[in-house]
């Protein structure tokens, strides 16, 4: 069973910092890319970042680009999200996900290429 546990969201306010983390249980953690996802009220779910499981590989939205850092600890089973210069448009519900390619070498944008997902956890930015 593959568990994904996001923590560290909060209310922040404008030009503050966040950093999210995601414990993953019950798959080879560093044999896969993980991503983060957001999702505001009444859109859909966006693509915020990604790294490879070797981390060599970095992706990331254009929104986040310069503000945002993905990075990931193997030995810990963890990925995290540094999230700084935050803005209100960033507010929105943060899901982490896996891959479903192990070892593959994309660093997805796509929801339908990760295959299990947190519950996810609220980052609240105000003006």
């Amino acid at each position: 069973q593959v568990q994904l546990l996001e923590s560290g969201g909060g209310l922040v306010q404008a030009g503050g910092s966040l950093r999210l983390s995601c414990a993953a249980s019950g798959r080879t953690f560093n044999s896969y890319t993980m991503g983060w996802f957001r999702q505001a009220p009444g859109k859909e779910r966006d693509f915020v970042a990604a790294i490879s499981w070797s981390g060599s590989s970095l992706n990331y939205a254009d929104s986040v680009k310069g503000r945002f850092t993905i990075s990931r600890d193997n030995a810990k089973n963890t990925v995290y999200l540094q999230m700084n210069s935050l803005k209100p448009e960033d507010t929105a519900i943060y899901y982490c996900a896996t891959d479903s390619v192990r070892f593959g070498l994309r660093v997805g944008v796509r929801p339908t290429e990760y295959d299990y997902w947190g519950q996810g956890t609220q980052v609240t930015v105000s003006s």
